[in-house]
């Protein structure tokens, strides 16, 4: 098996993928309340999902969160896949943040106290922003000379 995460990779992956791994064992078990609570956010920033059943959507976000979360501790998904995986989940987390009424505080970016909670996802998308630029990055660098 060959390891494709370098090892300064591993720290920021593996946290992501602790958390991950976490929100998606807790969402597999979300009831109906909570499942129409998540969907309804979700379909107010993106209204393609309001035709979604909450349950369907909630095990589907669960299994996404685990999926993602597994293929984050792996090290030898490669991190650019890995980080690709992250940032765009990460870039839909963002895109609530933004379009859900009540998140920010009247024209600005910083949140409210209700947008707290969706606001810090923003490291998610660091995190894998960071790591889909050092591997295109190493895929444009010269090869080292021996």
């Amino acid at each position: 098996m060959r390891i494709f995460a370098r090892a300064h990779q591993l720290p920021p992956r593996l946290a992501v993928a602790a958390y991950m791994l976490h929100s998606g064992a807790d969402m597999a078990g979300a009831d109906e309340e909570r499942a129409a609570g998540l969907h309804g956010m979700a379909a107010g920033a993106y209204p393609f999902l309001g035709s979604m059943e909450p349950m369907c959507f909630i095990r589907l976000l669960s299994r996404a969160e685990l999926a993602l979360g597994a293929a984050l501790a792996l090290p030898f998904v490669p991190s650019l896949l890995a980080g690709a995986a992250l940032t765009g989940f990460a870039g839909g987390l963002v895109g609530l943040y933004l379009l859900t009424p009540g998140m920010r505080r009247e024209g600005s970016l910083r949140p409210t106290q209700q947008g707290i909670g969706v606001a810090k996802d923003v490291w998610l998308l660091g995190i894998g922003l960071g790591l889909v630029l050092e591997e295109l990055a190493r895929c444009g660098a010269p090869a080292p000379r021996h």
